[in-house]
């Protein structure tokens, strides 16, 4: 059985902290792949602000394009939304019998792990990989026997910091890949 990372995210947009954070868990984990799961809405996000869920995609393919480990997921799409991910993990498990499915969450999502619909299931049956965060207060998640903690670098970049600098006309260069910035820069988003 092949064992799969989901790493879920608005990735509005995709920069470097998340490709180094799904890199780390493809190629210094058992993980075989990670995909990266482009959420059409968080539950628990306000949707404002939030480019349209097929440029994202477009976005995210064009960031890991030369990584083979590493693969874009528009799953959650077809799916009812708001997206809760024991129902897009209820649904990848029927079409993919054959893999194994693990969710990679940030370490700061262990606090609000339980607010998670079904968050026992996504636990018992599926386990958690978990990257350091900044600024986090101990979970006693973390001694769970399906949560794996990853040593992971602690990249604090956030994609609201992205969206203010290409509004303000600033430089976003070695914050998001090379493909990406061109492409923000050529479909003129964010602006």
């Amino acid at each position: 059985m092949k064992k799969i990372g989901l790493f879920f995210g608005s990735f509005n947009p995709i920069h470097v902290g998340h490709l180094i954070i799904a890199n780390v868990m493809a190629q210094n984990t058992d993980l075989d792949k990670v995909w990266l799961v482009v959420s059409p809405q968080n539950p628990l996000k306000p949707s404002k602000g939030l480019l349209h869920e097929f440029d994202r995609y477009d976005l995210v393919k064009a960031a890991i394009a030369d990584n083979y480990k590493l693969e874009a997921s528009d799953v959650e799409f077809h799916l009812p939304k708001p997206s809760y991910t024991i129902h897009t993990l209820a649904y990848l498990t029927e079409k993919h019998p054959n893999k194994e499915f693990k969710v990679i969450i940030g370490e700061d999502n262990l606090e609000n792990f339980t607010k998670w619909k079904n968050h026992e299931q996504i636990l018992g049956q599926f386990g958690l990989y978990v990257y350091p965060r900044p600024h986090v207060t101990n979970s006693d998640l973390k001694r769970h026997s399906n949560v794996t903690i990853v040593k992971a670098p602690m990249i604090d970049i956030s994609a609201t910091y992205i969206r203010n600098c290409i509004k303000n006309n600033k430089s976003i260069r070695y914050l998001v890949p090379e493909p990406v910035e061109n492409m923000i820069r050529t479909k003129k988003f964010y602006l």
